[in-house]
């Protein structure tokens, strides 16, 4: 009886926890950032219907629709993936019921497809860009190419000024692990272009800090510096495991998990220019 009893202790602490790992929080006017842990998404709300973002898991979208539900009088209209990856897309189909579109990039809604991945498939999709119109406010979402997994795009949310992106920029945190499914060259490239445009007011991450213009800058001087750091290393013939030793960037010290994912983003773009770029065959 006294285990029992602990057990239905031990199941109810990890209950609240759970319960208490989402949160909803206005990031600008009608823009909230909904979090489930360390995963984010986006959503708007209007007078014509709220515009979701990447639903994440099955739990964390029934909660969210739940509290969309208590909390504002207006259906869902639009769900919109920001990739493929199945950690932002899956619960897709407790979010997108009867009436709601569901937008992807054609490559992701190819990959979804493909792999049979168990969430709702989209119903609308785009090459280049795309718009969607609630009333006076849209959002306008952009494939700017490879960068992480298939099909990621950024999504503005307008006029509120408000930039989403999954996974390719990351603040205040370094990149994860061994940048798996990243491509270094693209995500370079994609932060480049996004900073070429107009400059945004808020930027939201599926994962780690919200931050301005001038947090996306630096961001990107990380991967730049990281990538230059290992590219001219392997030219001076070092091994990965020297490069790990050798390479510090001491100036992005501040980010989260500095020490533990330093050495694998290093074996990351090194692994990179022997897959993608043939290094190890000049």
């Amino acid at each position: 009886m006294k285990l029992f009893f602990s057990v239905v202790l031990w199941l109810s602490v990890c209950t609240a926890v759970m319960a208490a790992d989402y949160s909803i929080e206005k990031v600008k006017g009608n823009v909230y950032r909904f979090s489930a842990g360390h995963y984010h998404s986006v959503f708007m709300v209007t007078q014509q219907g709220l515009f979701v973002t990447d639903p994440i898991n099955k739990k964390a979208a029934q909660h969210l629709k739940q509290q969309l539900a208590k909390r504002f009088d207006q259906p869902i209209r639009y769900l919109a993936y920001s990739h493929n990856h199945v950690d932002h897309t899956l619960g897709g189909d407790v979010i997108a019921q009867q009436g709601v579109e569901v937008i992807a990039h054609k490559y992701a809604d190819q990959d979804l497809r493909w792999t049979k991945a168990p969430t709702a498939l989209p119903t609308m999709t785009f090459s280049d860009e795309l718009t969607v119109k609630l009333g006076e406010h849209s959002v306008q979402m952009k494939y700017y190419g490879p960068n992480n997994g298939r099909g990621s795009v950024s999504m503005r949310f307008m006029p509120e000024n408000v930039l989403f992106v999954a996974d390719w920029i990351v603040l205040g945190r370094m990149p994860y692990e061994t940048l798996p499914g990243y491509d270094i060259h693209g995500m370079i490239n994609s932060t480049q272009q996004v900073l070429k445009e107009q400059p945004f007011d808020v930027f939201v991450g599926a994962h780690a800090d919200m931050g301005s213009r001038k947090d996306v800058v630096r961001y990107l001087s990380y991967l730049e510096a990281l990538y230059a750091e290992v590219r001219d290393g392997m030219l001076a013939g070092k091994s990965l495991e020297t490069l790990q030793q050798d390479i510090k960037l001491d100036e992005f010290s501040d980010l989260k998990m500095y020490d533990q994912w330093l050495p694998q983003n290093i074996e990351g773009v090194y692994k990179t220019f022997i897959e993608q770029s043939y290094f190890d065959r000049r």
